[in-house]
């Protein structure tokens, strides 16, 4: 895309220490099947070669339009704030610099929003990856209801939207450390936007042992209740009671099962045995790949040895 072509897709990339993995996201993007799309890359504060790296990564793409943002460490929410409204494109796509993009996402989550007017976002499956030669494995998610969205967390940051959704919730709230996004969806139902779901792995998020999302895990009832917070009149007396104790009086106190409205308690657990399924199975996955390179090599070692025993050995006869 020419740099004078107005862009139909802005895919807005923040960036903070993660210099090793910024070639990984923008080669995916670079590699998309559907070609009307800018990049922003917004340096959030690194302190690594993160804008080296970014400007030696536009200057390997002179034909595409590639564009580097630089603030002060804010967080993620303020960095994708900062890209969004330097923006162009009319659909947004938000993505990690240690995460990828299938080379299809925008032309079958694009072909969604432009088919529907009433469709404001675009979601899909997911598919985990690791730093190692693991394969791949897909998660599927459900399609999308709005009671479900209030329940549990059905949509990846990582889902095409259409711009006017991000200037009517008036963007993500920076003051979230981990649960943004989730805040973000919930704000966009709050505000009457509808979202479809693609039963396809297009989006691939690197699974690895730090992040914001294992501090979500762990702070997912303190998130919750900042949700509630936020968008009270999408929730009961009882619970939006709940969640001003926890953000106002003895959070830790507040948190204990037995204060918990039984809907939160019972969402959250949902929650809980969901993440917990999808880690057994990347366990046992991981098991069986590296019991299986196991058997690979000892096979291979066994056919090594056999190929270098004497001819009449092999025969089965004394040298």
């Amino acid at each position: 895309m020419p740099h004078s072509s107005d862009p139909v897709v802005s895919v807005v990339i923040p960036c903070h220490n993660y210099a090793r993995y910024l070639p990984e996201a923008v080669s995916s993007v670079v590699a998309q099947t559907f070609r009307a799309w800018e990049l922003v890359i917004v340096d959030d504060g690194s302190t690594d070669n993160t804008f080296e790296v970014a400007q030696d990564l536009a200057a390997r793409h002179p034909d595409r339009c590639v564009r580097l943002l630089q603030q002060a460490n804010a967080g993620v929410s303020a960095a994708r704030n900062t890209g969004i409204e330097a923006a162009a494109g009319r659909y947004i796509l938000p993505l990690d610099a240690d995460d990828v993009i299938a080379p299809t996402m925008l032309e079958k989550t694009v072909a969604v929003l432009d088919g529907d007017p009433d469709i404001a976002i675009a979601s899909t499956d997911v598919f985990t990856f690791t730093d190692d030669d693991l394969p791949p494995q897909a998660m599927p998610l459900p399609a999308y209801s709005r009671e479900l969205l209030l329940q549990r967390l059905i949509m990846f940051y990582c889902s095409l939207y259409r711009r006017e959704a991000w200037q009517t919730v008036g963007g993500y709230d920076e003051t979230m450390r981990a649960g943004e996004d989730w805040d973000f969806w919930i704000g966009c139902v709050e505000h009457g936007f509808d979202a479809h779901h693609i039963h396809e792995p297009l989006f691939g998020a690197r699974n690895k042992d730090t992040g914001l999302h294992l501090e979500a895990a762990e702070n997912d009832l303190a998130i919750r209740a900042r949700i509630v917070a936020n968008h009270p009149d999408l929730f009961k007396p009882i619970t939006r009671g709940w969640a001003h104790a926890v953000l106002t009086q003895d959070a830790e106190a507040c948190l204990r099962d037995e204060y918990v409205p039984d809907d939160i308690l019972t969402r959250a657990a949902e929650m809980d045995q969901f993440l917990g399924a999808v880690m057994a199975l990347q366990r046992t996955t991981r098991v069986q790949y590296y019991h299986i390179r196991r058997l690979e090599k000892a096979l291979a070692a066994q056919s090594g040895d056999a190929g270098r025993l004497p001819y009449n050995s092999r025969a089965g006869s004394a040298v």
